[in-house]
């Protein structure tokens, strides 16, 4: 218990040793630039660590698509094909169209493959339906066949028609108005770069070498920069991501702070799935009969989804990170110190010589020992090993290595 409670109190100082050795030289300081290097390199130049950074971006996006298709014998304006028609950032762009017309409520047989039955003991409740609730019949569906009889909207959906997509698509244009702020620092900008003026505005189109800021882009342009085929998307329908990143340095001219935009697949799952490929829904238009009754046209609608995505990034010197990452890069530059410590401690020759020079044990027995030889010897100085060199100034040892 003892030995335990001196163990305790003890106290641990610092001693210098002078090591002369090339090789332990060399791996100091080359442990000390590569510290330096990256601090300086990366974490000042690169990451900008003396900046204080905003990533809380406030966004407002309007969006706009011009362009007529043909479809079904019928001209396809944005209000046919567009929907919803405010203007959001997540739109659809309708490319092919199921159409049941004149559904009415009443009963009527189930269109679906699975409701196909030979006697009323087959349309049970717990058997599910497609289009409406099970009355419990069998009834005939054709001169061929019979399926459950529903009650609902009839007469039922039949959605595996094969319909050819609206090709004239690929040459709409989205307008993409968006605007931004990073409430930190309270700055504000848009997409409407100072360069671009309305007579610019009617002849750009989006590209990534000549026009990377013009906000009108090409659908056809859209899906290829995601490297996808416009053919199968709009035969199957998908969701595309228009991704718009503000990396802003606000040290810098605020014209310096511009949008970059990037495009990819967001369903991508979807595209390799054999279950419910491409993105489809349903809606219906209502209207009513000279005598009141209300009926419907059903439409499925195989659409290219769009989904503009912002998010930002805003830093501004601030003299709080700047001195903690610089106390950091001070304190970092020590780790050479001990590098070059396991290497001398296990690795080079004459380690059990720097071990003898960096630990010492001192006691008070010792203390009082040495201080009693001292007053003995008249105040002579302490002897030393003749390899060894002792500074009365600084209390450093030098210590040369030897092959």
């Amino acid at each position: 218990m003892w030995d335990c409670i001196t163990d305790f109190f003890v106290y641990e100082t610092t001693k210098s040793v002078v090591v002369k050795s090339w090789t332990i030289g060399i791996i100091n300081r080359l442990a000390q630039l590569l510290i330096i290097t990256y601090f300086v390199g990366w974490v000042f130049l690169y990451e900008k660590a003396y900046q204080v950074r905003d990533t809380s971006i406030e966004s407002s996006v309007m969006t706009k698509v011009k362009g007529f298709g043909e479809y079904n014998n019928r001209i396809m304006d944005t209000a046919d094909y567009v929907t919803p028609t405010q203007g959001a950032s997540v739109f659809c762009i309708i490319t092919k169209l199921i159409t049941t017309e004149k559904q009415t409520q009443g009963r009527c047989p189930e269109t679906d493959k699975k409701s196909i039955c030979i006697h009323d003991a087959n349309c049970t409740e717990s058997k599910p339906a497609s289009n409406g609730l099970l009355t419990g019949r069998c009834v005939e569906f054709n001169s061929s066949k019979k399926t459950c009889e529903i009650k609902g909207w009839c007469p039922a959906e039949i959605d595996d028609v094969q319909q050819d997509p609206m090709m004239e698509v690929e040459n709409f244009t989205i307008f993409i108005k968006n605007s931004i702020r990073f409430p930190r620092f309270n700055f504000t900008k848009g997409n409407f770069l100072p360069s671009i003026n309305s007579s610019y505005m009617k002849k750009c189109k989006f590209d990534f070498q000549r026009n990377m800021y013009c906000p009108i882009f090409k659908v056809g342009d859209v899906i290829r920069f995601a490297q996808q085929n416009f053919t199968t998307l709009a035969d199957k329908g998908g969701v595309i991501g228009i991704k718009i990143a503000w990396l802003c340095d606000l040290d810098k001219a605020d014209d310096e702070c511009k949008p970059t935009y990037s495009f990819t697949r967001l369903d991508a799952m979807s595209e390799k799935s054999s279950v419910s490929p491409g993105y489809n829904f349903r809606y219906a238009k209502y209207f009513k009969m000279e005598n009141g009754t209300e009926y419907r046209t059903l439409l499925k609608a195989y659409a290219i989804r769009f989904d503009v995505l912002v998010n930002g990034d805003a830093g501004q010197f601030n003299m709080i990170p700047t001195l903690i990452n610089m106390v950091a890069a001070f304190t970092s530059v020590g780790v050479g110190t001990v590098l070059c410590d396991i290497i001398l401690l296990h690795f080079l020759k004459g380690a059990d010589l720097y071990k003898a020079r960096k630990f010492e044990e001192v006691s008070d027995s010792t203390i009082e020992e040495s201080y009693s030889l001292y007053r003995s010897r008249d105040h002579s100085q302490l002897s030393i090993k003749p390899d060894e060199k002792f500074s009365t100034d600084s209390g450093a040892f030098s210590m040369g290595q030897y092959s």
